[in-house]
């Protein structure tokens, strides 16, 4: 079986690549023409040059596939043009679909976020069924990401062979951006994150997500979803985690949502009249932390066989690999 991997460059991404090829089979992977190929150094895959955006291009990387993990995304939570997460998250994702389902693939794996789940009250985990409303929605990646499962499932309702997987909060190697969340990990390595909010995340191993893309093509039921999550943890004792981890002192700070929020808004305003990159606070992140962020995955476990390894292997995991990338770029 041939699989085309889209994303195959990313951190969830090349960790499907390399399941997948750990289990014996042939990958192609979609690649943008500038894209940073390091998480592909040394695999056996097949390069595709081509885009999400640019429909075309599609036809050739999925031409003879069977199988489909469609894991990229734009993953950002602040953005100086929000039509780019738009393009990619919600048309990308229309485009390579549609050109799967023409080209006859036997099955798709799409991978989602529970960004787009509700959240239930208090500390409860929720889970596929907690419900949820564009309106609910906060920031254009979750908006993105909501309208670009949305969609999914219409098209599964109509026939496409295509399920759908949630991951929580990966962490682990590999993550060269990095991803908003890996980013949290390497500045808590570094020690710049003096403080924190009164929040919570739902940690898992990257690979553990990857083996779940896996487990969703083998066993997974046409048109659900299954939430790829691992532990529920304070964002207080991650970077206490973390810290212990790297050497450092913890943050003892916890600071207030409505402290940081007008922080947030100049921050983000000095980074658009600077044109700098994405601000180390944001709006939306401020906004997200005002519920914990905590999510089961006995769906995935029961119907899929999932299991997710103890945070703290996960984050190792993560500090051992940031604190190499922060060895190998120090003079």
């Amino acid at each position: 079986m041939t699989a085309l991997v889209t994303g195959a460059t990313g951190f969830v991404g090349s960790a499907v690549v390399r399941a997948l090829l750990a289990r014996g089979q042939r990958v192609r992977a979609l690649v943008r023409p500038m894209s940073d190929r390091r998480n592909l150094l040394g695999l056996k895959v097949e390069i595709a040059v081509g885009d999400l955006t640019d429909r075309s291009s599609l036809y050739s990387a999925l031409r003879g596939c069977r199988a489909l993990f469609h894991v990229a995304a734009d993953y950002r939570l602040w953005v100086p043009n929000p039509v780019d997460l738009y393009r990619v998250n919600v048309m990308g994702t229309r485009n390579i679909l549609e050109v799967a389902a023409e080209l006859g693939v036997d099955k798709m794996v799409y991978t989602s976020s529970v960004a787009t789940l509700g959240a239930a009250a208090g500390n409860v985990p929720a889970d596929e069924t907690t419900p949820v409303a564009i309106g609910d929605m906060i920031g254009h990646y979750k908006r993105s990401k909501f309208l670009a499962e949305e969609a999914v499932r219409n098209m599964a309702q109509a026939g496409l062979p295509v399920v759908i997987v949630n991951p929580s909060t990966p962490v682990g190697p590999r993550d060269l951006r990095p991803t908003p969340t890996g980013r949290m990990v390497r500045d808590a390595v570094l020690g710049r994150i003096p403080a924190y909010l009164d929040t919570g995340l739902n940690i898992v191993h990257v690979d553990d997500v990857a083996t779940g893309h896996l487990l969703a093509f083998e066993h997974g039921a046409m048109g659900e979803r299954y939430i790829l999550g691992g532990e529920n943890l304070a964002l207080r004792d991650i970077l206490t985690r973390i810290a212990h981890l790297a050497g450092r002192r913890p943050p003892r700070i916890c600071l207030a949502r409505g402290f940081v929020l007008p922080i947030a808004y100049f921050v983000e305003a000095g980074a658009r009249l600077l044109h700098a990159g994405e601000p180390l606070v944001t709006v939306d992140g401020v906004r997200l932390a005002r519920k914990p962020m905590y999510f089961s995955s006995a769906k995935a476990m029961r119907m899929l066989g999932f299991e997710a390894r103890p945070a703290a292997q996960a984050l190792g995991d993560a500090v051992d690999w940031f604190v190499a990338e922060a060895a190998r770029r120090s003079p």
